[in-house]
């Protein structure tokens, strides 16, 4: 398969294209087989059984023939489905350069990923349909701590009110696809916001000034800001990843302003992974490299359309904002100690988290849920971290449930 390599890659232009200014040679270890790879300017030159005596080369990537093999199928198993994912879990390495190669990482990560020969599944423009969505976008300006931020939102429908919270380094339109479904929006009012600092959300005056660290303090405050200025009567709070973070400390601190919290891809706690000063620097592309790390974090089976539609949210996400969300998600949301005295009769608590997850893992999920009493875990196959807007047919399919659920409170 490795000796396909150069051919796959030549033949893709839009790959070729994205890798036009690299050149280099990389090694690649497939089980006790090793491969120089040789790129010039997005273009395999050629593939050389090694390791050659006194070649030099600028980062390796390593992983047993087994885990390869898994990793090169159309659809692999949660795991291997991402360079990451191995090297995460200890079934793969990267070591050498790395300034080199995450500089170039969505490219290293599709060149590596092209054996795989997956069909695109991106819908056919004959099937475009031209409508109005029943979304209604606006602003509000609210002070949260002390300081004036002007907060885009958009709702649809009526009935309870779900306020969506999107993951870190994206914004609200990762929930554009709940908004338009009418079996929701004909019993839920579902309003989704911006951050501030993200999407359509300002930063506040004097931003030049100081560097974006989100906290928990900051978060929750603007959430409950939020809440108030569009005098929303005990909603239910939605939120994926940092957002499915936050939800535990509401459930937690202010069980009577909610009616229930959903906390999709949520945990405790995570130990970071990776460094996150990689994601602001002058010399690498923060956006480019946002994308291609959190690029594994969607299931290989959800649509290529939907992923893509997702992944633009960070290619698009503003700088070092990535980075200064996951100061809360790394740093700042340590809650271990503290979901145990979350009361669900007060505020219900329910979790559901994608399989292919690997950043909040199915584990980390299950784990959280075994100290809240009465919680409520699902886990969502064939999806991962961003399952509204990877996949948000199939999300619907876990998430309606659990608000028939939420719905039957009121009575």
């Amino acid at each position: 398969m490795i000796k396909q390599l150069a051919e796959l890659v030549n033949e893709n232009d839009l790959l070729v294209c994205s890798g036009r200014f690299l050149s280099v040679d990389f090694l690649l270890g497939i089980g006790n087989d090793f491969y120089h790879v040789l790129i010039d300017k997005g273009r395999v030159v050629e593939v050389v059984q090694g390791p050659v005596l006194m070649r030099s080369y600028k980062f390796s990537i390593k992983a047993s023939s087994d885990a390869w093999t898994e990793f090169w199928k159309p659809f692999p198993k949660p795991g291997y489905h991402d360079l990451f994912a191995m090297v995460k879990d200890g079934n793969a390495s990267i070591e050498g350069d790395l300034k080199y190669f995450l500089t170039h990482l969505r490219y290293i990560k599709e060149l590596l990923a092209l054996p795989r020969n997956k069909q695109s599944e991106t819908g056919n423009e004959e099937d475009f349909v031209e409508y109005i969505e029943p979304v209604i976008g606006r602003y509000m300006n609210v002070d949260v701590e002390g300081r004036g931020y002007r907060i885009y939102w958009e709702e649809a429908g009526e009935g309870i009110p779900l306020v969506c919270l999107h993951t870190a380094g994206a914004d609200s339109q990762q929930f554009r696809h709940l908004m338009s479904d009418e079996g929701l929006t004909n019993r839920f009012r579902v309003i989704a916001f911006d951050m501030p600092w993200h999407g359509k959300s300002l930063p506040p005056k004097g931003f030049q000034s100081e560097e974006y660290r989100l906290t928990t303090k900051l978060y929750a405050e603007t959430i409950r800001s939020v809440c108030r200025a569009l005098n929303l009567n005990k909603p239910v709070i939605m939120g994926c990843s940092m957002g499915g973070r936050i939800v535990l400390h509401l459930a937690r601190h202010w069980p009577e302003e909610f009616k229930a919290v959903i906390g999709l891809e949520g945990s405790d706690h995570q130990t970071p992974w990776y460094d996150r000063a990689w994601l602001h620097r002058p010399d690498i592309h923060g956006g480019e490299i946002s994308a291609a790390l959190v690029s594994g974090l969607i299931a290989p089976t959800s649509p290529d359309e939907d992923r893509w539609e997702t992944l633009w949210g960070y290619l698009a996400s503003g700088p070092g904002i990535f980075k200064g969300d996951l100061y809360f998600y790394r740093a700042d949301s340590d809650y271990r100690d503290i979901v145990t005295e979350i009361d669900t009769n007060k505020c219900p608590v329910f979790l559901l988290t994608g399989a292919y997850d690997f950043s909040c893992s199915p584990d980390d999920t299950l784990r959280t849920s075994s100290k809240i009493q009465g919680s409520e875990v699902t886990i969502m196959e064939n999806l991962g971290h961003f399952p509204m807007s990877e996949n948000p047919m199939l999300f619907k399919d876990y998430l309606y449930p659990v608000l028939e659920k939420i719905e039957q409170l009121n009575n």
